[in-house]
């Protein structure tokens, strides 16, 4: 039993490192490709507090989203086999709030160092950007 989960945590922790690296490499093309927008915000005032926290929130509102998406695919899973084998089945309250909280977690872990790298942007290299 306890190699089961052992098993399990080790699996689940891999597909969420291997996840997390995907969405930081996402916020980082993000981050290039809105270079010039980074640019023009700072140069109109936009604090580097500003910046951060905007790449951080739209990458925990990505992991987020995908959490969300993830959980509707399993409750509809959960039904799907109460419905056909006529097995007992429900998805705890307790297991949903925790999924939804990892995920937004892992945006927030894995969108630090994009969001730190648009906030370093220097404003006059960012509008020269092409």
């Amino acid at each position: 039993m306890m190699m089961t989960y052992l098993v399990m945590v080790v699996l689940s922790s891999i597909g969420l490192l291997i996840g997390g690296v995907g969405v930081m490499n996402i916020m980082l093309v993000s981050v290039t490709e809105r270079t010039r927008e980074i640019g023009v915000r700072k140069a109109i005032g936009a604090k580097s507090k500003d910046i951060t926290w905007q790449f951080l929130l739209e990458a925990m509102t990505l992991t987020g989203a995908g959490g969300l998406l993830a959980l509707v695919l399993v409750f509809q899973l959960v039904l799907l086999i109460r419905w056909l084998l006529d097995w007992p089945g429900i998805v705890p309250f307790w297991a949903a709030a925790t999924g939804i909280a990892v995920s937004v977690s892992i945006g927030l872990v894995f969108g630090v160092w994009p969001a730190m790298k648009a906030a370093k942007l220097d404003p006059v290299e960012a509008l020269r950007y092409e």
